[in-house]
């Protein structure tokens, strides 16, 4: 196993906890559009209900696979 391994798995870990104490902390405001992009697909009917955020995931694998990417890059 690579040995920086353990340490982007910690940067990533903080990274998510910074992300949602900003959310907790009322910066979730800022990101009120995510989730309800054109691709997403949302069913209410009475008694179902059915989510499936396909362009939310498409919008953040891409911009993990940019920021690993650049990880490599510079290191």
């Amino acid at each position: 196993m690579h040995p920086n391994v353990g340490k982007m798995l910690v940067l990533a870990g903080l990274g998510l906890v910074a992300l949602g104490a900003f959310m907790w902390l009322g910066g979730g405001s800022l990101l009120g559009w995510f989730g309800r992009l054109p691709g997403d697909i949302r069913i209410a009917r009475p008694g179902f209900r059915f989510y499936a955020p396909l362009a939310s995931m498409l919008l953040i694998s891409v911009v993990l696979s940019l920021v690993m990417w650049l990880i490599r890059r510079l290191s």
